[in-house]
């Protein structure tokens, strides 16, 4: 069995929240949780969380969308790649 940690960060990387899914879920399932209640003006994420939903909700909020689009999106969405590019601060994935 496998465990996905999502995890929220202010803009200096500082952890803001977190949650523990098991590793066969979705990472886009655990946005809503994480960003609910809170106020940003952007969300830097990589293709895992290229959603129609979490971009709407980005959209409603006025948020800057940092997201690695996923290569089958039919309409693809502005990507701020400045910003995107401060990602790697934050994103980990475990070495096999």
């Amino acid at each position: 069995m496998t465990t996905k940690i999502l995890a929220l960060t202010d803009a200096l990387g500082n952890l803001t929240r977190f949650r523990l899914m098991p590793g066969n879920r979705f990472d886009s399932i655990g946005v809503a949780p994480l960003i609910d209640g809170i106020e940003f003006g952007a969300l830097l994420a990589d293709k895992a969380f290229d959603n129609n939903d979490i971009v709407a909700d980005l959209n409603e909020r006025g948020a800057k969308i940092a997201i690695s689009q996923h290569p089958r999106r039919a309409k693809p969405i502005p990507l701020d790649t400045e910003m995107h590019k401060w990602r790697h601060l934050i994103d980990w994935h475990e070495s096999d």
